[in-house]
Parts: structure tokens; C-alpha cells; sequence
């Protein structure tokens, strides 16, 4: 055995084991200047033979959402160190739809995502650390957070940080979605400002995410659904016991995978993948989570077809709960009757039971003593509240390669409709548009523009959704965009994520004011009815003059040149050459 240099490794102390990826041979220079540096944070000898813990923490002071994270970093440091490994909180973006949202058309809130995966990459990869608790908070943490597990393929848990306490407004239950829907009837006059403005003084009571089963929430189960979280552990009221006591698990647990080797991608399989979107289906979940899991699995590169599962499994799978805004359950109750690891256990006979987990035992051992407390909150598959599809992926002429309808559990409104477009080029337009009454009983409002290209980023258009709402449009008109929805609810008939989008050549970027487009959710299609030769005398008079899209620089620059289509997940990958 080599002996180590002056200066090196004290008499004594243990040697690195090699079977860490973390753990340098004492004696180089990698070794000696860590060593240096930990040593003067307070590390020993022996501290630095340990297993290495990224605590990937979201925290920021801009949002509610992130703003309990620290305490929880603190609590996972001390539970991994209590369980002989060496934890390290790493920081990465913290994107709010609600405050980040305001600046460049919204194009920070989904390039966040692959921001937070590159945060991630940069620093756990650059250090060579061991294993990583991410705390996933807000609707972009969690996706970026298993992106970034599956690309890097070493230990991973992701912790759900919990969902805030919602208040009443006037004696009704009253959120931030509910908010967020009221100020689109601010436009029509349906609302006052003083009564909006007491609306949201009362809609946040406490840190965590939304508290509908809107993105963060569907991301969260969706986490434990693949196996990527520690099953009973979402979703969870943030800051209470329950969580706490996951955190603490979570901590543990980690440095027993390390040890295990056990890493995402033994977990994230075609199964867990399939196993993730039956949960979601069965919940009525976030249409954004279907772009989010594709993305997943393009970086675990397990060949899962997210957009393809949601469509071959949507008709057999029934709906076993209606939590607010897509009922009148409150999450409150859905995680008392059991939360995910309850609704897995109702959904059992359609799962991969064989799909490993993080606990290094499949989903059918994980379920095995799971218990339905309230089967009137989450039903049997025989007493479901439904069996109709409410995450419909449609495709047709206006859409060749995809776009998702988001149905109301008891929408019992016709679902098809045809009618002359009328376009907007920005969703300001749009809503000056509803403001202004351009927009008629009978129409299809085109929103374009607000694809992963075109904000670059990609725009939200659910606020042009809910100004018709406020309008009394809803269900006499539809809409069409390429832009991004509510993960928590829509009203109508709105085709959204449209692909290919405008801004990359799409059909939607073709359509005229007074074009006939027909929309058939039950036949699953949208239609431009243009002749193909005027489309194509359309198409050759844009190419001579392409849509201007927004001049940017820095991250979003890097975002629009990068960004691959919705059905590859908007991962950042670079283009094909021609050749």
C-alpha cells in the first residue's frame, strides 16, 4: 500500500473507501485543497471519508412557497448526519409562477425547470458528491429536481416540502387559485378591486405550494408515484409533523441507498413511468405534468413515452377523487384518507407492482399494508366518480403532433365546437381584446406567440382564460393556444401546449381572423378547415417573412436556441445539423 505523504492522512485515521465517488486519494492536489477547505468549515479527517449529501434547497424569500425551506435543509442535515454521512445544502433557482411571471412575457417560469437541472448538475456533479435530497417546493423544483436525478444517476429522494393552509372568504374556502380566477373578472367588471383585495389577504395562511391538486401537488405525488419519494409522503400540510417525520426518514434513508448504490435509473423505468400517469389520471392532476414527466424520462433516457401513456391509458383508468378546484374535496382530506400511497393502493390491479422504489422494495411491498381511511375521499375503481378522460391529448390538422384539453370533473357541457378564429398575437392583446368586447359568442380565440420559442419560455394564457370566464364567455367561445394553463383548472373548451407551436412553424401560426377551426374532444381532434393549397400559399408568404420573435440575451437566449418541442419534454438539447 502506498504510504501517505508529510502531511497527508493523519496516523490513524481511516482511509478513503473507494467505492465512493467523493473520496480522493490523499496525497493529490484535488484531495489536499478539499481538504483545506472542509477543513476550515468545521470537518474532520473522518468527516471527509463520509458518505457526501447534496441538500439541494430551494429557498428564497420572494414566495411563500420556498419560504420554510431553510429550516427544513437544517432538519435533513442533521438526520443524514445522524445516520453517518455529511450533508452539504446546495442552492438553486427558486421560480414562482405568480412572482416570476411578471418580467420578458413569462418566459422564466418553465425555463426555470432546466435551469434548476443545470444549478443541479453544475454543483453536485462538479463536486463529485454521493447522493442528493432535493427538496421539491413550487411546480418547477420537483421536475427539475428528477431531471436532474435522472441525468446525474446517483442516489436520489425527493421530499415533498408540504402545501400551505388556505383561508375563507366571506364564509367560502378561498386559495390562491381562486384568486388568480377572480382577478380575470376584475376586466368585466364582475369583481371590485376592495373585493379582490380582501379575497387575497385571506387566500395564504402559511408557507407550501397551492393548495389544489394544481402542478406542485400533481408533481408531488407524481414523485412518489414513480418511486422517487418515500411512499406515505405526499402530499403533506408543510411544517407538520407528518413531514418532518418524512424528512427525517429521508435523511436516513439516503446514506443507506448510497451504500446500496441504488439510483434512479434502476428506478425510473417505462413501469414507473406508466405507474406515474395512471396516479395522475386517477386524480384528474396538472396537464403541465405530462410535458414535466416526458422531460424526466428523456434525461433518464429509458425510452418512456410520456405523451404516448397518457393517451392509451387515460380511457381505462377512473377517477377516484375530486380534490378542489376540481371538486369540493380539500387536499386536507385527500392526505387524511391516505394520500398517494392510499390511491396507489385503490389503483393497485392497474400498476406495475415490480417498479423499484427508493426504498429498495417495489411498489407492490411498499402498498402491502396500506390503508383507505375515507373511501368516499379516495374511491374504489368500482365506485369511481368517473371514467371519462379530464387530461384529453388531441391531435389534428391545427395540431399534428399534440395538444391537451383539461376537462372538468362534472363538465357535462357539449365538447365540440366549431367556429371562426379570431387571433391575438400576445395574451396583453387578448385581454385588451375580451376588455374591449372584440370577442363574440360563437368564436375561437387563437392565442399564439407563447411557445417554448416564441416567449421564449413559454407564456401563460390562463389569464385570457378566466377574463372570458369573467366575461360570461365560457363555454360560448373556445380557445386555442400554444401557450401554457393553469395546472389547477381551466373553463371551456381550451386546447393548450399546441405543437408544433407557431413560432417553430406550426399550423396555428397560419390561421387567419374568420377561419373555421372544429375542436371534437370525444374524437380527440382540432382542425384548421383551410383548403391545404390557401395553407400552403400562407406558409410560402410567412417564409418570406418569418413571425419577429423577441430579440433576448443571457439565460433565456440560451433557453430559445436549446429548447427541443413540447413532445421531447422542452429539454434543452442542441439542434440536429440538416446534414
Amino acid at each position: 500500500m502506498t504510504q501517505s505523504p508529510p502531511g497527508g492522512t493523519p496516523p490513524g485515521a481511516p482511509r478513503a473507501p473507494r467505492d465512493l465517488r467523493s473520496n480522493y486519494e490523499p496525497g493529490t492536489s484535488r484531495w489536499a485543497t478539499r481538504r483545506a477547505q472542509w477543513l476550515a468549515l468545521g470537518l474532520s479527517d473522518a468527516d471527509m471519508l463520509k458518505p457526501k449529501i447534496a441538500i439541494v434547497n430551494t429557498s428564497s424569500q420572494l414566495a411563500i412557497c420556498f419560504s420554510h425551506l431553510d429550516s427544513i435543509a437544517a432538519r435533513v442535515k442533521r438526520s443524514i448526519e445522524a445516520a453517518g454521512g455529511i450533508g452539504f445544502e446546495v442552492r438553486t433557482a427558486a421560480p414562482s409562477d405568480f412572482i416570476h411571471s411578471a418580467g420578458h412575457r413569462g418566459g422564466y417560469i418553465l425555463s426555470a425547470r432546466d435551469l434548476i437541472t443545470n444549478d443541479i448538475e453544475m454543483q453536485v456533479e462538479g463536486a463529485q458528491l454521493d447522493g442528493m435530497i432535493c427538496l421539491a417546493s413550487c411546480d418547477k423544483t420537483a421536475p427539475g429536481q428528477l431531471m436532474a436525478a435522472a441525468r446525474l444517476n446517483i442516489p436520489t429522494i425527493i421530499v415533498a416540502c408540504g402545501y400551505q393552509a388556505s383561508g375563507s372568504y366571506r364564509g367560502r374556502h378561498c386559495d390562491i387559485e381562486d384568486v388568480f380566477l377572480a382577478a380575470g373578472h376584475l376586466l368585466s367588471g364582475g369583481l371590485s378591486v376592495d373585493e379582490l383585495t380582501e379575497m387575497s389577504a385571506s387566500a395564504v395562511l402559511s408557507p407550501g405550494v397551492c393548495a389544489g391538486i394544481g402542478t406542485a401537488n400533481t408533481m408531488h405525488l407524481a414523485c412518489e408515484a414513480l418511486g422517487m419519494a418515500l411512499p406515505g409522503s405526499t402530499p403533506v400540510r408543510a411544517n407538520s409533523e407528518p413531514m418532518w417525520r418524512a424528512v427525517d426518514a429521508a435523511g436516513a434513508r439516503i446514506v443507506e441507498m448510497v451504500a446500496e448504490g441504488l439510483k434512479p435509473r434502476d428506478i425510473l423505468t417505462p413501469a414507473a413511468f406508466g405507474n406515474a400517469v395512471t396516479a395522475i389520471l386517477s386524480v384528474s392532476g396538472s396537464i403541465n405534468s405530462v410535458k414535466h414527466l416526458q422531460a424526466v424520462a428523456a434525461e433518464s433516457e429509458c425510452g418512456a413515452d410520456v405523451y404516448r401513456l397518457f393517451e392509451t391509458l387515460a380511457d381505462g383508468v377512473p377517477l377516484l377523487t375530486a380534490i378542489r378546484p376540481n371538486g369540493e374535496t380539500p387536499i386536507e382530506d385527500f392526505e387524511d384518507a391516505g394520500g398517494t400511497r392510499a390511491l396507489m393502493k385503490q389503483l393497485e390491479p392497474l400498476l406495475d407492482g415490480r417498479a423499484l422504489t427508493v426504498t429498495g422494495r417495489t411498489v407492490a411491498a411498499n402498498l402491502a399494508e396500506a390503508v383507505v381511511t375515507d373511501p368516499e375521499v379516495i374511491r374504489t375503481q368500482e365506485n369511481a366518480l368517473g371514467r371519462r378522460p379530464t387530461i384529453v391529448l388531441i391531435r389534428g390538422s391545427l395540431c399534428p403532433d399534440v395538444g391537451i384539453v383539461k376537462l372538468a370533473v362534472a363538465d357535462d357541457r357539449r365538447l365540440e365546437f366549431t367556429g371562426p378564429a379570431i387571433v391575438f398575437e400576445s395574451a396583453q392583446e387578448a385581454l385588451d381584446g375580451v376588455k374591449a368586447g372584440l370577442i363574440e359568442s360563437g368564436q375561437v380565440v387563437v392565442l399564439r406567440g407563447l411557445g417554448v420559442t416564441g416567449s421564449p419560455g413559454m407564456g401563460m394564457a390562463s389569464a385570457l382564460v378566466f377574463a372570458l370566464d369573467g366575461a360570461g364567455l365560457t363555454g360560448e367561445v373556445a380557445v386555442v393556444t400554444d401557450g401554457q394553463l393553469s395546472g389547477l383548472v381551466n373553463k371551456g373548451i381550451v386546447v393548450g401546449e399546441v405543437s408544433p407551436e407557431a413560432a417553430a412553424g406550426g399550423p396555428l401560426g397560419l390561421v387567419h381572423d374568420g377561419d373555421t377551426i372544429s375542436i371534437d374532444v370525444p374524437a380527440r381532434t382540432a382542425d384548421l378547415e383551410v383548403a391545404p393549397d390557401e395553407l400552403a400559399e400562407r406558409r410560402a408568404a410567412l417564409g418570406a417573412s418569418p413571425p419577429v420573435r423577441p430579440a433576448e440575451v443571457g439565460w433565456l437566449s440560451v433557453y430559445q436556441r436549446l429548447v427541443r418541442p413540447l413532445p421531447e419534454g422542452a429539454v434543452l438539447r442542441p439542434r440536429r445539423s440538416a446534414s
